[in-house]
């Protein structure tokens, strides 16, 4: 499609498809300099062991010096342009120094072999950050670059961005959705992966909602446009993963600011290490010997294993929680979800569906079919979730009954007239408003009721409840394993006997109902106290301000409100409470990670900074520790990647 075919950012749809192209094995070309290097050192070497006549001192120096040039040259003119900018302590610097000075002292294929090994590091290096990264890549991926929009029966292609709210888009089978709006079609069946991590199918009816990033598995279908590209849920996401990478923990940041201290006092120690032995070893003094074990002590201390790794593995652990349906904000709350003893959640939403649902229907004379029938014509007449509840429950769709002189008596229920008959539908409260008299024992009912008077008289009740999560028992279970975890609360709004049936179908031993956004603000400052760090999790707008309050602060980002989603520190995609815990031991493993590489970066190059500055290290050796140490602590950070939470 050239330049002509689109006017005014409209283009005509192309149905055609290009065909895959071939994948072909490309070497990478950042590959080929150090294998030729290394090829050219290793005869160089041999030639130099057999002592070849053709290796003179002079095509010694040549050979090697042309190796060196064609691997460290990009080092060393890095070097260069960061002394010129002021910047002497860093890790080019150091390696150019120490490589230049063994040419200095005759040792030329160590030279060489230090430079090409810290080379082939740098490359292990951005391989694995590469790797790290793609989880995250992959989730930045799944926005559309096109969008179909239905105008007056033609379609045209724009970018979503151009794309109005109210607008009718469409989106082919095995294409992503491109933004948040309300199905038109009748049915359409969804992969919510990119959204959720759940890959189970999920089928959508008209009317209601789907997001940006779902994929459409079956037919053609219509969507209308409710939300701007840029305020779409997924690019919120989006927004929000790119700031988690640029967010660093204490330990991150604490070791950064070491190696800017650490770095200039290694350079100096290896100066000293030449000139302080002169002073007390006089005519003994052998200025080569001292200049060797310097320029070993410099190769030994640059400091890449921690700087490369620790970052790694914060990011490791930022992708691993992608993968896994929950998004940290930044690698802070990775070091803070190690220190929660609490952990604080909501009741409606989050460890229950939030939709209601009719459990059990009794009934004194009138056959339950028209006592249901009754009452869902009479609440169809009103949005609140009980109504829409019975409504959803009864199917009247076919009905012949009509409702009339409706009237909603605030707090209490409904009354009105459906058909021939007088029908109240609502709490207690209502049918001793109007006097009518009712079995006792239900004032003892834990459950939410409906309790409904049909002329006058005693009818019945349905029986409301909002079900539990599938896996609201798992998520219980699995904290109460975390020894870290002394106490699982929950805070809800809903009435005390409610939350009390749920906290003990779930086995949480501390549960209070009743309470206002303000109740739980209060509940959670009692907590921290204590001394408590807390982790509390909600997803209603009402969540939001104790989100903010707590320690971590995680909302169910699938369906909950974007309040909660953008005060929350973690967000768990898939609305599964269970999660949680899988955050935690995210959290956990990404720690335990980071000081196994600490502690074996620092304890290793102590060793052979020891050892080097005594004459008991060569150049080989010192190539080890900085080369060797920093590729075990990247291996072992990109571990979090293959691990299973």
């Amino acid at each position: 499609m050239d330049d002509n075919d689109c006017k005014d950012g409209a283009c005509a749809i192309d149905y055609t498809q290009d065909s895959p192209k071939k994948e072909t094995f490309n070497i990478n070309k950042a590959y080929i300099t150090p294998i030729i290097g290394l090829l050219f050192l290793l005869i160089g070497i041999g030639f130099d062991f057999y002592e070849i006549s053709f290796f003179s001192n002079i095509v010694t120096v040549i050979w090697f010096g042309a190796i060196y040039i064609l691997i460290g040259g990009p080092i060393v003119l890095k070097a260069l342009k960061l002394v010129v900018k002021g910047d002497i302590y860093n890790e080019f610097v150091l390696m150019s120094v120490a490589t230049l000075g063994a040419f200095i002292i005759g040792s030329y294929a160590e030279g060489v072999a230090v430079m090409l090994f810290y080379v082939v590091g740098e490359l292990f290096q951005e391989a694995a950050v590469n790797k790290a990264k793609r989880s995250i890549e992959a989730l930045l991926k799944v926005q559309v670059e096109e969008v179909s929009i239905v105008v007056k029966d033609k379609i045209i292609v724009k970018h979503p961005s151009e794309v109005e709210i109210g607008q009718i888009i469409q989106t082919k089978p095995g294409e992503k959705i491109a933004l948040d709006g309300e199905l038109v079609s009748e049915v359409a069946t969804l992969n919510t992966a990119a959204l959720t991590g759940e890959s189970a199918p999920d089928t959508v009816v008209k009317g209601e909602t789907v997001l940006a990033g779902m994929v459409n598995l079956n037919k053609l279908i219509e969507i209308k446009v409710t939300s701007k590209f840029e305020d779409t849920k997924l690019s919120k996401i989006l927004k929000l993963v790119q700031e988690a990478v640029g967010k660093k923990a204490k330990t991150q940041l604490l070791i950064s600011r070491l190696a800017k201290i650490y770095t200039p006092i290694v350079f100096w120690l290896a100066i000293a290490l030449v000139i302080i032995p002169y002073f007390f070893l006089g005519e003994a003094y052998e200025f080569q010997m001292w200049l060797q074990r310097a320029l070993i002590f410099l190769v030994i201390s640059c400091p890449c294993a921690l700087v490369i790794s620790i970052p790694l593995g914060y990011f490791g652990g930022i992708g691993a929680g992608s993968r896994n349906g929950i998004l940290f904000k930044g690698s802070n709350f990775l070091d803070l979800m190690t220190k929660v003893d609490t952990v604080v959640m909501d009741k409606t939403g989050t460890l229950t569906k939030g939709v209601f649902e009719v459990q059990e229907v009794f009934t004194n004379d009138l056959e339950e079919k028209l006592l249901v029938e009754l009452v869902a014509v009479l609440e169809n007449n009103s949005t609140h979730p009980i109504a829409e509840a019975i409504v959803k429950y009864a199917q009247i769709e076919n009905t012949l009954l009509k409702a009339s002189n409706v009237e909603e008596v605030s707090g209490h229920g409904m009354k009105g007239k459906v058909g021939e008959y007088e029908v109240l539908a609502g709490n207690i409260k209502l049918l001793e408003k109007f006097d009518i008299p009712f079995d006792e024992d239900l004032k003892l009912n834990t459950e939410t009721i409906v309790i409904i008077a049909i002329d006058q008289k005693y009818a019945g009740y349905i029986s409301i409840a909002d079900t539990i999560k599938d896996d609201a028992k798992e998520a219980i279970n699995e904290l109460h394993k975390i020894s870290k975890i002394t106490s699982v609360v929950m805070l809800s709004g809903d009435k005390q006997s409610v939350v009390d049936k749920v906290a003990a179908e779930l086995g949480i031993e501390m549960a209070k109902g009743g309470l206002l956004p303000e109740d739980k603000i209060k509940e959670v400052e009692k907590l921290k106290e204590q001394g408590k760090t807390i982790a509390f999790i909600g997803d209603g707008i009402n969540d939001a301000p104790v989100i903010t309050l707590s320690d971590v602060g995680m909302a169910m980002g699938g369906l909950g409100s974007d309040a909660a989603i953008e005060t929350a520190d973690v967000i768990i995609q898939t609305d599964q409470p269970s999660k949680i815990a899988t955050a935690i031991h995210i959290g956990n493993a990404t720690n335990k990670i980071i000081w196994q590489n600490i502690y074996l970066a620092l304890g290793v190059k102590i060793l052979v900074l020891f050892l080097g500055a005594m004459g008991m290290a060569t150049l080989w050796e010192a190539v080890i520790a900085d080369v060797g140490v920093a590729l075990l602590a990247i291996l072992n950070a990109v571990r979090i990647q293959r691990m299973q939470f």
